[in-house]
């Protein structure tokens, strides 16, 4: 049976400029020939068809932290949300530690989404928000609530702020939520995503599974971050890049001598014979 690979984008595939270079697009696009490859990404669909657009993709993608699976031709076959009380009760919460999230979520199930923010920031917010300035999902809420749909709650600050943070959510709500707490390598910050409990990248690689009929242990996945320790608990074979965090390099099978930027997950794929 052919071979399933399925990668994190950002410091894992993508290189840090946010850039797919000519090298890893033109491996994966030979890959592709004899074997399976897809994403597993914090990504919307949108943002994740940008970077992948001259890439061959026809294999479902893991979205938005997991809270998503969805094809390339935007099938939805799997969808996590996080309810509007819910959503409503962690964003006051949060507001009681003077830091409010942002909401990505649907609009509708035709899958367009809404990114909303508070006019409340932070300077780690403000820096995060300059790279979406021309981003038609924005919207600004003077008084933010969640929406119908919420597919994920992200507050961005400094360690200080976001660890207690998430040690009082985890008290309040325990396990009707995923918490997951990550140094942003953007910046020298620290982001807090909260989803649904089943909406991660563990639970969606099961689907993605499911979905193609195989078994766990055929899948090879590629990560750097926190959220990826879900997939490589999972999945057969876990392959971290050179510049992945300590915890993550600790549970993988494989270390590659290459980060991002050397195209680690391109040049793996090239070392491997199908």
């Amino acid at each position: 049976m052919s071979p399933i690979y399925i990668t994190d984008l950002d410091h894992t595939f993508l290189r840090t400029d946010q850039s797919v270079s000519i090298f890893s697009r033109e491996v994966w696009n030979d890959k592709t020939k004899h074997a399976t490859l897809s994403v597993a990404t914090a990504r919307s669909f949108t943002k994740t068809h940008q970077f992948l657009d001259k890439l061959h993709l026809d294999a479902p993608m893991i979205l938005l932290d997991g809270s998503m699976v969805v094809s390339p031709q935007k099938e939805l076959i799997d969808l996590k949300l996080v309810d509007r009380a819910l959503g409503d009760a962690i964003i006051d919460e949060g507001g009681k530690f003077d830091i409010y999230p942002f909401i990505i979520a649907l609009r509708d199930m035709e899958l367009n989404e809404a990114f909303l923010f508070s006019t409340t920031l932070n300077a780690h917010q403000n820096s995060v928000l300059d790279n979406y300035k021309n981003d038609p999902r924005m919207q600004e809420c003077r008084d933010i609530r969640a929406m119908d749909m919420n597919l994920k709650l992200v507050y961005f600050g400094d360690f200080k702020t976001l660890q207690p943070l998430t040690e009082h959510f985890r008290k309040t709500f325990g396990n009707e939520l995923e918490y997951k707490l990550s140094p942003e390598k953007y910046s020298n910050g620290y982001f807090l995503t909260i989803l649904h409990p089943d909406g991660d990248k563990a639970h969606a690689l099961q689907t993605v599974a499911e979905y193609l009929h195989r078994d766990l242990d055929d899948l090879t996945v590629f990560g750097d971050s926190i959220n990826d320790l879900g997939m490589f608990e999972r999945a057969g074979k876990a392959i971290a890049v050179q510049n992945a965090l300590d915890e993550v390099k600790e549970m993988a099978d494989i270390v590659l001598p290459y980060t991002n930027d050397e195209d680690a997950v391109a040049n793996y794929l090239a070392d491997t014979n199908i």
